[in-house]
């Protein structure tokens, strides 16, 4: 390392000569703009995705559909996501991040905008096929485009702001979708939704190109910086120059793979929510379309608040021991069940309400702890390719899953006794979280032979 240390303190300073003044400050202000035009886009990405759901009762009527063909027009998007970010991601590096991010926004736009001239299930249910595809790998790589402007001291921050994100769309989508379906009717809450997606990438194109996100890129002499220190401090899994890990072991560690599914079933109950509480307003509350949404898009902000705050306590109690993430998985989703089980058994009122915000709350919060326990027990040569599995896991078993499993039972027993059992599947989320707390030593001495290996 002695060999190191002179070379980075003769390069670092003459990369950082600026042949302008104020180029950090025009930097900074670029990445900002860039952020904000993004991450605009990602709320448009799932007002997009969910507005279907706060128009599900007119919509339904008009065209005749029962609960469960209403769920599988949320459940194909889900299942496209799941089943294409990996793949439209590793395409998107390729091609180019800007390139990529305005093609999904149009397709995916346009998609939404066929979706309101719609006559039948089946071009519904097409359109719908293609909202998902252009979606598929939005969040992936757009937060790639973002942190790649950014110092690395705040990419955690921006990841969390992006994940977050997801739930603030929805909560849009529903609300505004409910609000103008009454004024004007469904279509033109689904039509309104493909207006702004069009607007906002107009802008993005304008404003964002390659070429000025590569003038604008952190200084190479930031990254260097880290590189040497991250080098000086021993990690075990780290080496001068390593090759990639089997891309089985992704499937191999089975601490890993109980994290795989106690996120997607956790994902269940919270895609429940997001797809079928407007509709539950509606039915329990006699609540018009408009409040119905504007209801429902509380509790989906509560959602997205409880991953962000959840994540956050995972993360302070586990400083000391690792292992206590799958402690405070099994805590969330112990809460949920039991809030959520008693809530939708309780009469219409006050303590309904009450219970449901905090099984809302808590629905989706050992999101973050699965995450973190994905990239702590995988070789960091394929943690992408992990968090992609992990992202296919809670769309497969949770966001494509349940809004189609429970329209389904919805019309065999009522939308209130499909809600009933929903909670159920927090049972097997919080085993697998057990047992995954169980498995760590194991997952972390797999994880060291493993780095042994690719070492070598």
């Amino acid at each position: 390392m002695a060999t190191m240390t002179p070379r980075v303190s003769v390069e670092v300073p003459m990369a950082s000569e600026a042949p302008t003044t104020g180029k950090p400050s025009r930097r900074r202000l670029y990445a900002w703009v860039v952020l904000a035009l993004a991450f605009s886009l990602l709320l448009s990405d799932y007002m997009s995705r969910q507005v279907l759901a706060a128009v599900f009762v007119p919509l339904g009527q008009e065209l005749s559909l029962d609960k469960g063909q209403l769920g599988s027009l949320i459940s194909v998007v889900a299942l496209m996501v799941g089943l294409l970010t990996l793949p439209i991601s590793i395409l998107a590096d390729r091609w180019g991040r800007v390139r990529s991010l305005v093609v999904m926004a149009v397709l995916w736009s346009l998609a939404t905008l066929a979706c309101a001239f719609a006559q039948t299930y089946e071009q519904l249910l097409v359109a719908r096929f293609f909202v998902g595809v252009g979606e598929a790998a939005y969040g992936s790589v757009g937060i790639a485009l973002v942190l790649s402007l950014f110092a690395p001291r705040v990419h955690g921050a921006l990841s969390a702001a992006f994940m977050a994100g997801g739930s603030f769309g929805t909560m849009f989508g529903t609300a505004l979708g409910g609000v103008i379906a009454v004024q004007f009717g469904w279509r033109w809450s689904i039509a309104s939704m493909a207006v702004l997606g069009l607007l906002l990438v107009a802008a993005f194109r304008l404003i964002v190109t390659e070429a000025r996100v590569r003038r604008h890129e952190v200084p190479a002499e930031d990254v260097v910086v880290e590189e040497v220190a991250a080098e000086e401090t021993p990690v075990a899994d780290s080496g001068p120059k390593l090759d990639r890990a089997p891309f089985s072991s992704l499937f191999t560690n089975p601490a890993v793979l109980c994290a795989y599914f106690g996120s997607g079933m956790q994902m269940f109950m919270a895609a429940v929510m997001l797809t079928w509480l407007p509709t539950f307003f509606k039915e329990a509350y006699n609540l018009p379309v408009d409040k119905a949404g504007g209801m429902a898009a509380i509790f989906v902000m509560l959602v997205g608040s409880g991953m962000v705050v959840c994540g956050f306590f995972a993360d302070r109690i586990s400083l000391s021991d690792p292992t206590r993430k799958w402690t405070a998985g099994v805590a969330f989703c112990s809460i949920a069940f039991v809030s959520l089980m008693f809530a939708f058994r309780m009469p219409t009122g006050t303590t309904q309400l009450v219970l449901l915000g905090i099984g809302a709350f808590f629905s989706a919060g050992c999101s973050g702890t699965s995450a973190a326990m994905v990239a702590s027990l995988t070789h960091r040569s394929i943690q992408a390719s992990a968090m992609g599995t992990l992202t296919l896991a809670n769309n497969l078993l949770g966001l494509a899953a349940a809004p189609l499993l429970i329209g389904i039972l919805a019309d065999s027993m009522g939308l209130m006794g499909a809600l009933k059992i929903a909670p159920l599947v927090y049972i097997p989320a919080a085993a697998a979280m057990i047992v995954g707390r169980r498995l760590h030593p194991a997952g972390l001495a797999r994880l060291r032979a493993i780095s042994s290996g690719v070492a070598r």
